[in-house]
């Protein structure tokens, strides 16, 4: 007989907020690490214990605890104590790709500092798991994981299996059973009912092992660790004399476990599968949407804007602001945060980390032109005389780009005194806006979209503010074609007889209809929408009608309350023309619909939707306010494209995903109702020959593919944590509460784009998300009013190869070189090429984790660097 191995893995999983605050939950933590630690010190006995994967709980515990740094250290360096590789345990389907980088690469390193990172990915309760998540792991060196939900029915599962990601990556995964993590809390140290309790825990392991290793997690959310975990050991390898029983390290069982299993089964694609014995709460897609929203706008402006000018403009300062805005944001990534299966206490602290992170992030980049285009507002304060204002330009693309693109400007009217009264007098102006902006003999008129007086303040950092009194327009304006991550300047022509030439493709309106050329958009009296694709002489009617009904779920689970329907509007819709062209047309309109319950009874929903057309692009750019005064219901645009039986193509994190319809089998579930909703990240769409539509988005949003029709959702409005009377899940998920502010009172913002296209476009790779780019990544513009001499710099950086994308350009992590990532797209072998404005000194491609660089040459004279992305692959690229 094969002798066993049981291996009792000490953990504890610590939810760094949920049904109560972090600072709650934090002074929990103080006493339980302190606890921990001197039971690690005196007890050799008490080998290892597992500190839940997420390296932020350790800094919280230091900030109040400085003085155990060297005695935890000494710990994590011997093994006995074993922290990483996350910084917090995300939920990974709901953040972008580089977020979970990020989130590797600070848990890592942290723990790195701190002695030894563990060498296994552990992800014991996010709600399922994408696809991708093998190759995140082999990019980080690890080739173990434990997982939980979503693997699928388990009750005849086994222990382990080998999961494939879409690029490669090969991942051992231990799959928690039914109990999870906390299969062995309740084991009891003595030897009158540890004999029963023992046997029906073995027997459950024992059923499902893949070999001679098995693991026994003991621990649970919060709790300190086991009293008389030696004792318990000892007991059990009394009723285990023919095998062993072991405190052990979880990343060493689990490399036992996986050098020894057997006949083990293999699966690729993400896990998101309702078993009958694990929940996996996929209702969380839609909780508190506003806030997901939110974040990948963050997300977005972090990875595509801050950190290619702070890799663009160098210094430690910059990178240091930049990494800190990182890692605040990273804590509302934490899987009860971003699910928005939390307390209102929680959810009203995440506001506040995004609002740091948000103005961080602007100051950084603001700062990061500035040193970019040596603009030094310290010397236009002194020197007057020499302001000339000028426009910037900047294309965060990694390819050549114009088009229209939108800028703030102001003209100075006259000075705010800040301060007590005195003989001061305030400067007065008499500028007049640009009509024209120009560089060199190039001439851009511009189109006014809106103007009004307002306050604006100059900073410099050796002065105090300049407030100034300022007449202020958005202007639209063709700009030229920069190249990639390339710069450009325009200033105000004294010229003002002349013109730029005729824009590309021009906007015109007529009635609630605007046309370029390309695609015409007309707004319909329901506040529907009609487009028109030229190219292909396709049309599509009624899109983003409004559909709703009750949900009586809570923050986990979508329950609903009769059947969804239209919701057409309550009165009638007010329309107007906003612009009419020639580069920008707009059309507004403004409605209410009633939906699930409300204040009074009222269940009202007030929506205001702003429809943009630019010259030259067949993006329609759209913005939804919704101001939501219903309660306990889902809302949702519905988008008929008329392609039932074509797939849907979904943006992952770093790559994409090929759905067919979703038609759940209820019969074959007990705990929980499976979803017919799915993830998506930046965009969906769905193609047949030449008739096809997409949806995009700056990040996650939820959607579903129902008979050619799709469905993203725009709220779920619940009002409690948790409950136990749903019909679509047995049992409270977690501590019932009041989440009022789950409701998603009051108003928010959806930012959307739609685009025709055809098979071709979605089959080629980089088409849709060069699209998506142009939506939501567009040529930055900043208006220095105050610049005096400015250096525009010749760089710039362009990557080549069909289907291959930009994922981010960013500062290394060590030293002063810059790492450019971009993921193949494609389901073929690409041949890659990076052309570099400027000679690079040297080249490496490494992991995502900036280890293992391996040289690669650079050719014409250090402009360029070829490479290979095998299919679906991410590449990772160092240069100096």
């Amino acid at each position: 007989m094969t002798r066993l191995v049981f291996h009792l893995v000490p953990h504890v999983h610590w939810d760094r907020e949920w049904y109560l605050p972090e600072a709650t939950l934090r002074v929990r933590l103080v006493g339980m690490l302190d606890d921990l630690i001197a039971r690690l010190t005196r007890d050799g006995t008490l080998a290892h214990f597992l500190f839940d994967g997420q390296a932020a709980l350790i800094e919280d515990y230091l900030r109040v605890r400085p003085g155990q740094a060297p005695a935890l250290a000494a710990l994590i360096r011997s093994g006995r104590l074993e922290v990483g590789p996350w910084y917090v345990l995300a939920d990974e389907q709901l953040v972008s790709g580089e977020s979970l980088i990020r989130n590797l690469l600070v848990g890592g390193r942290m723990a790195e500092r701190l002695g030894r990172r563990s060498g296994m990915l552990y992800s014991p309760d996010a709600f399922g798991h994408p696809g991708m998540l093998p190759d995140l792991a082999r990019e980080f060196g690890l080739m173990h994981a434990v997982l939980w939900r979503g693997v699928g029915d388990s009750d005849s599962a086994r222990d382990a299996f080998v999961w494939r990601g879409p690029a490669g990556g090969r991942l051992f995964v231990y799959h928690l059973p039914p109990p999870g993590y906390e299969m062995g809390a309740d084991l009891p140290a003595d030897r009158i009912t540890l004999p029963a309790a023992w046997q029906r825990l073995r027997e459950q392991l024992i059923a499902r092992s893949s070999g001679p290793h098995i693991l026994v997690f003991v621990g649970a959310d919060h709790h300190w660790v086991h009293r008389d975990l030696p004792l318990l050991r000892s007991l059990i390898a009394e009723l285990e004399p023919g095998n062993e029983v072991r405190i052990s390290r979880a990343d060493a069982a689990v490399a036992a476990l996986s050098g020894s299993a057997r006949g083990i089964p293999e699966g690729a694609g993400e896990l998101r599968d309702v078993s009958r014995a694990t929940w996996v709460l996929q209702g969380t897609h839609g909780t508190r949407a506003p806030l997901k929203r939110r974040n990948s706008e963050i997300e977005l402006a972090l990875e595509r804007i801050a950190a290619p000018l702070v890799a663009l403009a160098g210094g430690d300062d910059l990178a240091g602001a930049l990494a800190f805005a990182w890692s605040t944001l990273l804590q509302n990534h934490f899987h009860d945060s971003i699910c928005g299966t939390v307390a209102d206490t929680v959810a009203r602290t995440m506001e506040t980390r995004f609002a740091d992170v948000e103005a961080a992030g602007k100051e950084i980049a603001r700062r990061a032109i500035h040193r970019i285009v040596a603009h030094d507002p310290d010397r236009a304060r002194e020197n007057s005389p020499r302001i000339r204002p000028r426009l910037v330009l900047w294309n965060p693309a990694a390819r050549p780009r114009g088009g229209v693109v939108l800028a703030r400007i102001s003209a100075f009217r006259r000075d705010v005194l800040v301060g007590p009264p005195d003989n001061r007098t305030p400067r007065t102006g008499s500028a007049a806006l640009p009509a024209v902006l120009a560089r060199a003999d190039e001439r851009f008129t511009l189109q006014v979209l809106g103007r009004r007086d307002a306050s604006e303040r100059l900073d410099a950092d050796h002065h105090y503010p300049d407030l100034d009194l300022v007449e202020q327009a958005v202007v639209a304006l063709e700009a030229p074609v920069l190249p990639g991550l390339g710069w450009g300047m325009l200033e105000p022509s004294s010229d003002t007889a002349s013109s730029g030439p005729a824009p590309h493709a021009p906007v015109t309106a007529q009635g609630m209809s605007l046309d370029n050329g390309l695609v015409r958009v007309t707004l319909s009296r329901h506040g529907r929408l009609e487009l028109a694709d030229h190219a292909r002489e396709e049309r599509y009617t009624d899109l983003l009608e409004l559909v709703g009904g009750g949900d009586r779920g809570d923050t986990y689970t979508w329950c609903p309350v009769g059947l969804e329907r239209a919701l057409d509007p309550v009165g009638p819709v007010r329309q107007r023309l906003v612009a009419s062209g020639p580069l920008v047309g707009a059309l507004e309109a403004s409605w209410s619909v009633r939906t699930g319950a409300g204040t009074g009874g009222k269940g009202r929903v007030d929506l205001r939707l702003v429809v943009h057309l630019f010259a030259g692009s067949p993006l329609v750019r759209c913005v939804l306010e919704v101001d939501n005064w219903a309660t306990d219901h889902r809302l949702r645009l519905r988008l008929p494209t008329d392609l039932e039986g074509a797939d849907l193509v979904t943006g992952a994190q770093l790559g994409s995903v090929h759905r067919t319809e979703v038609r759940p089998d209820h019969e074959r579930h007990r705990l929980e109702a499976p979803v017919s909703t799915v993830p998506a990240h930046r965009f969906a769409a769905a193609a047949r020959a030449g008739r096809g539509l997409a949806i995009l988005a700056p990040g996650f949003f939820e959607v579903e593919w129902r008979k050619g029709d799709v469905f993203a959702t725009l709220l779920r409005a619940v009002g409690q944590l948790s409950r136990n009377d749903l019909d679509t899940r047995s049992g409270h998920a977690a501590w019932p509460e009041a989440t009022p502010l789950a409701q998603c009172p009051g108003r928010s913002r959806v930012a959307f784009a739609l685009a025709p296209l055809d098979a071709a476009v979605l089959a080629s790779g980089n088409a849709l998300p060069e699209l998506w780019e142009d939506a939501f990544v567009p040529l930055q513009a900043l208006w220095l009013r105050d610049a005096t001499d400015l250096h525009l710099p010749a760089g710039s950086i362009e990557l080549e190869g069909e289907g291959l994308v930009l994922s981010t350009i960013k500062r290394a992590e060590e030293g002063e070189g810059m790492v450019i990532r971009c993921w193949n797209n494609s389901g073929g072998r690409v041949q890659g090429l990076l052309r570099f404005g400027e000679p690079r000194a040297s080249a490496a491609r490494s992991r995502a984790d900036e280890r293992e660089p391996r040289a690669v040459p650079l050719g014409n004279g250090g402009r360029e660097l070829r490479f290979v992305a095998e299919p679906y692959a991410w590449v990772t690229l160092m240069v100096r």
